[in-house]
């Protein structure tokens, strides 16, 4: 009976796999509105570049001011709340998009949008986090993040297609998406282990110490490669390329290679050194493409990028789990992904700052920059 408590369990249960299949009808439901909501400003609702930016941005201010509180939640009261909150939130926000006239009203649902995904996106990390054996972190978080990437790579053609039989259409599509994901939230159930679950009464702190490092680690990777997709396409016409299209599809496919066939990499190597290999990579491959004003440059520089960001997130996200006590784990998660919100919105404004005042490989070095203090903070920090 001792051997049976204490023995780990295997990766691919049924439970995880209702959980990515829940995170995979989410992601696809928020990837259709990608395309949509910028043309259905521009269109429908006859905003300019002002309203459109206005109507995108308030999903994200939102969803980043509330990850703290969503973590605290799915801490208090269950991972299965959080996620089943968030995603009814998140459809009857999205279905309520053919209802409004202004470019405000929109946006106002937006930032309900935002809410939405907060609640769910941290609660279905952190019930992934729940079901993974520890040693196998790494490798449950590089399985469970192709979600996010095959939903955002499905998500926009649907959307964009759709949009030829109406915004409606799209809105309704979405929002059934979600409450599909709400529904296999619920088969998934609670995955609180007892001794988080027990503690739900006991207050914790918004912002827990464990998180800081992880989070600040997560931002300086993000910053980058948010500059880097926010400009190369512009980049490459500056190098006589006809666009960036192979070079972004080369980037995502480095990725999800690494993260499926090299799932337990970052569980191999262990997470501290991976994080080092990740921020070193990141820190080379921008400062590459920035000294290096050409197209193999450009390429090379692409392709240890995509290195890069495949090992970093899996090991900063174990690396966080692992320093964090299990009652606070939706808290660590909460603020640990506040930093891709962050980074979203500073690295491509300090790239495009830093190529204003000098050429676009200054912005590429400057983002190497924000990379390489990252890496001098791993170094200094992350010793175990």
């Amino acid at each position: 009976m001792s051997t049976t408590a204490t023995s780990k369990p295997r990766l691919v249960t049924p439970q995880f796999v209702l959980l990515g299949s829940a995170a995979l009808a989410y992601f696809l439901a928020d990837g259709m509105l990608v395309p949509a909501v910028p043309r259905y400003v521009a269109g429908e609702l006859t905003g300019g570049n002002i309203a459109v930016g206005l109507a995108v941005a308030g999903f994200s201010l939102s969803a980043l001011v509330l990850r703290p509180w969503a973590g605290r939640l799915a801490d208090r009261r269950g991972r299965s709340i959080a996620m089943v909150g968030g995603g009814i939130i998140f459809a009857a926000s999205v279905a309520g998009y053919g209802l409004t006239d202004s470019v405000w009203e929109l946006a106002a649902l937006r930032l309900l949008t935002g809410v939405g995904d907060a609640f769910f996106f941290v609660g279905a990390l952190t019930a992934m986090s729940d079901l993974a054996p520890t040693e196998r972190r790494g490798e449950a978080i590089s399985l469970f993040s192709l979600s996010l990437y095959v939903g955002l790579a499905l998500g926009p053609p649907i959307g964009e297609a759709l949009v030829g039989v109406g915004f409606t259409t799209v809105w309704l599509a979405s929002a059934g998406c979600a409450l599909v994901a709400v529904l296999l939230a619920l088969r998934v159930g609670d995955t609180r282990e007892p001794v988080a679950a027990s503690v739900e009464a006991v207050p914790g702190r918004l912002l827990p110490r464990a998180a800081v490092i992880p989070a600040l680690l997560l931002l300086a990777l993000v910053w980058g490669m948010a500059g880097f997709l926010a400009f190369v396409p512009l980049y490459a016409l500056d190098l006589g390329l006809p666009g960036a299209g192979f070079l972004l599809f080369g980037f995502a496919g480095i990725v999800v290679v690494i993260r499926s066939a090299g799932a337990r990499l970052p569980d191999q190597l262990g997470a501290a050194r991976s994080v080092r290999m990740s921020l070193l990579c990141t820190t080379i491959a921008l400062a590459t493409i920035g000294l290096w004003r050409s197209v193999p440059g450009l390429v090379l520089g692409t392709a240890v990028l995509g290195i890069g960001v495949a090992l970093g997130t899996p090991a900063i996200m174990t690396l966080a789990l692992n320093r964090a006590p299990a009652a606070e784990r939706g808290a660590v998660m909460g603020v640990v992904s506040m930093s891709i919100d962050l980074a979203q919105g500073l690295g491509p404004t300090t790239f495009g700052l830093a190529a204003a005042a000098t050429t676009r490989n200054g912005g590429f070095l400057a983002a190497a920059l924000i990379a390489a203090a990252g890496l001098a903070l791993a170094w200094r920090s992350v010793r175990r």
